[in-house]
């Protein structure tokens, strides 16, 4: 099988690379929020990067496993436990038919991810299996992990060989810098209105969800007004309502919107907004479509060359004990290793 969700947390979905081809119908891509950290647990446990895996959001699940495989945690520090004693996050772990991983509250960033060897048997819909919980499919019959639910590993390879780790990310921190490309309608704001949203903090407000992150700070000023005739909708957008308020369009978006929308988030800060949760600062700067795409090819540069070294044979590590410290108010994850 795979294992029970016991404790299913605040909203834990499955989610894949993404639903696309169908927006023309209003259906949003879906996918993960965090990119580089959903795909990074891929490549952990031998997965193909797209492969489906569960998001977790504030606070993580709890799962009971009916059945060996290797699994790999990453994203936001929701503090893992195994078995009763810390799972390392960003490595692959092998785990047995009736382990319990538990993920508890989000101590860094908002959302983590568990890959599975294998992937989760759940139907593709619309080629993936991405959850879309705005239209209600994918994942599991469509909607969040409830209490009770079972899921079963597509293709588990408890056989995997360890250890297999990544490079685990600096912490963001509570306030940060996210380069954007200003427009489609940039023109439809004042030259104060544009100087206000590339100089000033905006904190994330508690209406934030896979759909979007509403923003509260100083307004932002039209010429006239928000509205414009409906058009199309990209991941990363930021539109700007009446109200002079910004609200970035993530993952689960509407494919079409009718509010002026004064730039677009950069594909390689996406996953850093996908970290974001109550309280968070974001200042906004502006790049070039050239600087974009050099900020791209470096993410993905650094997935492929843990693609690469993942490929290569791995000298074996001497095993040894995980202990979570906090010093000054930080949580480290340190391994305490007998040499002999």
């Amino acid at each position: 099988m795979g294992f029970v969700t016991e404790n299913p947390g605040v909203l834990t979905t499955i989610q894949d690379e993404g639903r696309y081809g169908y927006e023309q119908f209003g259906m949003s891509p879906a996918g993960p929020m965090d990119g580089t950290a959903f795909r990074t647990a891929n490549l952990l446990v031998g997965n193909p990067e797209g492969e489906s895996a569960l998001e977790a959001t504030v606070l993580g699940p709890t799962l009971r496993f009916d059945q060996d495989n290797v699994v790999a945690v990453t994203g936001a520090d929701m503090a893992p436990i195994l078995n009763g004693r810390p799972c390392p996050m960003y490595q692959a772990v092998a785990v047995k038919a009736g382990d319990r991983l538990a993920l508890g509250a989000a101590k860094t960033g908002c959302r983590a991810y568990i890959a599975f060897a294998g992937g989760l048997d759940v139907p593709q819909v619309m080629g993936s299996r991405a959850t879309a919980l705005q239209n209600k499919v994918g994942g599991f019959q469509g909607r969040k992990l409830a209490k009770g639910d079972s899921l079963g590993f597509r293709a588990p390879n408890p056989a995997l060989l360890l250890p297999r780790t990544a490079p685990v990310p600096a912490h963001a921190g509570r306030e940060v810098v996210i380069r954007v490309i200003l427009g489609p309608q940039d023109d439809a704001f004042t030259e104060e209105g544009v100087r206000t949203f590339l100089s000033q903090p905006y904190a994330v407000s508690k209406d934030f969800d896979r759909m979007g992150c509403r923003l509260e700070g100083p307004v932002i000023r039209h010429k006239t007004d928000g509205n414009i005739i409906s058009d199309g909708m990209v991941t990363g957008a930021i539109q700007v309502p009446t109200s002079g308020q910004p609200i970035i369009m993530l993952a689960e978006r509407q494919t079409v919107g009718g509010y002026t929308k004064i730039a677009t988030v950069i594909s390689a800060d996406l996953p850093l907004v996908g970290q974001r949760k109550t309280g968070d600062v974001i200042r906004f700067q502006a790049v070039s479509v050239e600087q974009a795409h050099r900020a791209w090819r470096d993410a993905n540069r650094e997935l492929e060359e843990l693609k690469v070294r993942l490929a290569q044979p791995q000298p074996a590590q001497p095993a040894g004990t995980s202990y979570r410290v906090t010093v000054n108010g930080k949580s480290y994850l340190v391994q305490v290793v007998k040499h002999t």
